[in-house]
């Protein structure tokens, strides 16, 4: 475990040579510790109050702090209007950089003054809807590596594609389809769908149910600002199947509330196979004929990941093929639909 515990290497050169002709070394050197400080609070918060606030300084210097080291790279690094801040191109590219340069400094500070190191850390973003899905693949992560602090976020793919693009995320659990070139990923498990029923329902008692019997139910679709993957994948299977579906008017935010919902006759629900143990007192049955499955990919940055997302990138990778939950021959990319 002490390889995973180990900062990576740092290149040599945190930013492109400047257009104002400043040798890359020299814009280094002239770089403060708090212009980094301040531009990641900047960058988090997107508000110049906010990030002033949050760094205890009046907000006209902290903006001119993040004016200097704009001059002093020769870039712009956050756009600017009357109505909202957001960053460049180069300041998404910087961001990561500065915070882990920060973040080094702190630990180098630590141990210094002879206190603990922190532990490794993993950030892991994922919706209940995929927790079940990886599941095991946290549990035998937490087992190998048993120093490692696992934090999870719950967040969407599209959120959890934002966040892992501006450093808030190491690692997340969805489908990759949608995901920006900057995001990699690797399919870790092909889920059987079913649907969620309620007790003494007439489809709880066939042992699979037709994909075209679900034109005549209610259907609580995944919310679309949560999981629109989830959402497109469901509809998708219907339209295949030749109908639009019903959907339930109304909405959840985890799965314990939908199974709740459906339990009470209100609508039936397509979940994957791996949420089936939570759906009492509803019942779960596969879909058929073909039974669809929804294809759970591993997220990371594809520059500059930490060893903690490849450790639970090699993880799910063994589990996949150990469980037979893909096919080795199969590419590791979602190809699934």
């Amino acid at each position: 475990m002490a390889e995973l515990g180990a900062s990576p290497a740092f290149p040599r050169r945190i930013v492109n040579r400047p257009t104002s002709g400043v040798p890359d070394a020299v814009a280094a050197a002239r770089i403060e510790l708090r212009q980094l400080r301040y531009f990641i609070s900047l960058a988090e918060e997107l508000h110049f109050g906010r990030a002033a606030a949050r760094e205890h300084i009046v907000q006209s210097a902290l903006s001119q702090q993040v004016q200097r080291l704009e001059r002093t790279l020769g870039v712009e690094l956050v756009h600017r209007t009357t109505r909202h801040i957001e960053l460049s191109p180069a300041g998404a590219r910087f961001l990561l950089e500065a915070r882990q340069i920060i973040e080094h400094v702190d630990r180098a500070a630590g141990l210094a003054q002879g206190l603990t190191s922190a532990p490794p850390a993993l950030r892991v973003g994922l919706l209940d809807e995929g927790y079940e899905a990886a599941r095991p693949v946290l549990r035998a992560l937490r087992a190998r590596h048993p120093d490692l602090e696992i934090h999870q976020v719950q967040a969407g793919v599209p959120e959890q594609c934002r966040m892992l693009a501006d450093g808030r995320l190491d690692v997340g659990v969805g489908r990759s389809c949608a995901a920006p070139p900057q995001i990699a990923s690797e399919l870790f498990r092909l889920d059987p769908l079913g649907v969620l029923v309620p007790e003494g329902h007439r489809l709880a008692r066939l042992p699979a149910v037709p994909v075209s019997a679900l034109a005549g139910e209610t259907l609580l679709m995944p919310d679309e600002s949560r999981a629109p993957e989830l959402a497109e994948f469901v509809a998708e299977i219907c339209r295949t199947a030749g109908f639009v579906p019903t959907a339930h008017r109304g909405s959840v935010q985890n799965l314990r509330a939908a199974v709740d919902l459906v339990a009470g006759g209100a609508c039936v629900m397509c979940v994957p196979a791996s949420t089936a143990d939570l759906a009492a007192p509803a019942r779960w049955r596969p879909l058929a004929p073909a039974v669809p499955r929804y294809p759970w990919s591993i997220l990371w940055r594809a520059e500059h990941p930490s060893r903690e997302a490849l450790a639970m990138v090699a993880t799910a990778r063994e589990l996949a093929i150990r469980g037979g939950w893909r096919d080795p021959r199969e590419p590791r990319v979602d190809l699934a639909s």
